[in-house]
């Protein structure tokens, strides 16, 4: 095999600038799927070149999820096994318009994103980037994302389909591939169906740098927490004027400071207040609660509770009411059953020369809520760095070895035995 190169490197570039520079950004405040209708124009685009490169079975349904077959080209039974990215951009930050730019044989120096608006890339903050010395960098021009999150990994799915069409020599059973809209909105596997893509299970090509290898998330909850006042005339408030927005910063300390976002890393769990609305009358809170552990996790679910009862006994009435919705949960519990599907991802890498990072996400994928839907689905690097903003990166190089990863798993599960 020809390793790293496997697909030429300016044809690589080319296709992933392709889906880049088409915005794609996706709606939370839309109840449409997909949430915006651009998200169709890259869609459309994608269908078309998967019938290009030969793929068979290429269907696009009215929700825009697309998927596609590899037919096997062996003999003997193997496992359906499939590849998922997301072809949507994080509403975070603008994607319209994306200005790629490459820099090719990276220095390890400062790279300037856009000069009018000494807006600089710079390893000096962003350390990871030295890790790419001498590697071919694509990055933004400092006025939008990249979103290498996650047209990195629609890029190495389909070149990896057109290297195994090109290559029959090398070995593999089925494979599906499936892509979806709305993920960066949490929505990305509400509509997919699992039935139709008929796989045993599957890879998100999601995760960020070289090596990574994730079969752990958050459970994830979002709480609402209404406070109510009373507006009096404050010259004539005294004992009658209840301020909400007092109410509201009393809860916000007690719960505990240092179980924050910008406090915690790992495995460990946090709360996180994204959103304060006040007024004297009524204040409204929002936050996320995260924890890998499930019981944390309730435990965390409770307290938000337990602090609006404490501080309604001491006002003798309801106040304060708390509305907690579950997101998603920790697909650690659905893949554990099936580890082989993690040490076949492992064992690809190894073969390609990679190190995995094995970690639990901080965050949550599509493979996770698929996973509960009945396709196990841990979640290898695409190799982008920096998601969701201005200084979003990618190394050419981390994307030529996740479509030798892809073609490496492919080969492994034809060879594997039957589980």
């Amino acid at each position: 095999m020809r390793g790293h190169n496997m697909i030429e490197k300016d044809k690589l570039i080319k296709r992933f600038i392709s889906y880049v520079t088409v915005d794609t950004e996706s709606d939370p405040e839309s109840n449409t799927t997909p949430s915006s209708a651009k998200q169709w124009d890259l869609a459309k685009a994608l269908v078309e070149e998967l019938k290009e490169i030969g793929l068979e079975d290429v269907t696009i349904d009215e929700n825009a999820y697309i998927m596609a077959t590899l037919p096997s080209n062996v003999d003997h039974e193997v496992p359906v096994i499939g590849f998922v990215s997301h072809f949507d951009t994080t509403p975070d930050f603008t994607g319209k318009d994306v200005k790629p730019q490459i820099v090719e044989n990276y220095d390890g120096k400062d790279i300037i994103l856009n000069k009018e608006q000494n807006i600089v890339l710079s390893p000096d903050y962003f350390e990871d980037l030295l890790l790419y010395k001498g590697q071919t960098i694509i990055t933004t021009d400092g006025t939008t994302l990249l979103g290498a999150d996650d047209k990195a990994g629609i890029a190495e799915i389909i070149s990896a389909m057109e290297y195994l069409i090109k290559h029959p020599e090398v070995k593999h059973g089925k494979i599906r591939v499936g892509f979806t809209p709305d993920e960066e909105i949490g929505r990305g596997a509400h509509k997919f169906d699992v039935k139709k893509f008929g796989a045993e299970w599957a890879y998100t090509m999601d995760g960020s740098q070289v090596g990574e290898l994730e079969y752990e998330n958050f459970n994830a909850a979002g709480a609402v927490v209404t406070i109510k006042g009373k507006i009096v005339h404050p010259g004539y408030a005294k004992g009658k004027m209840v301020n909400s927005m007092y109410i509201a910063t009393d809860y916000i300390n007690s719960l505990p400071r240092l179980e924050t976002p910008e406090h915690t890393s790992d495995r460990e769990g946090f709360f996180h207040l994204y959103s304060v609305n006040g007024e004297v009358d009524s204040t409204k809170l929002q936050y996320i609660i995260r924890d890998h552990d499930k019981e944390h996790f309730d435990a965390r679910k409770e307290m938000v509770q337990k602090l609006a009862d404490e501080l309604n006994q001491q006002f003798e009435k309801e106040v304060i009411t708390v509305e907690i919705n579950d997101q998603y949960f920790n697909m650690r519990e659905k893949i554990e059953p099936v580890m082989h599907i993690v040490d076949i991802a492992e064992e690809a890498m190894k073969k390609a020369g990679i190190t995995p990072l094995i970690k639990p996400i901080r965050g949550g994928t599509d493979g996770s809520q698929l996973s509960f839907m009945g396709l196990p689905c841990p979640n290898i690097f695409a190799g982008g760095h920096n998601f969701h903003g201005r200084f979003e990166y990618v190394p050419v190089e981390s994307m030529q070895k996740a479509i030798e990863v892809i073609v490496n798993i492919a080969q492994l599960v034809a060879k594997e035995k039957q589980h």
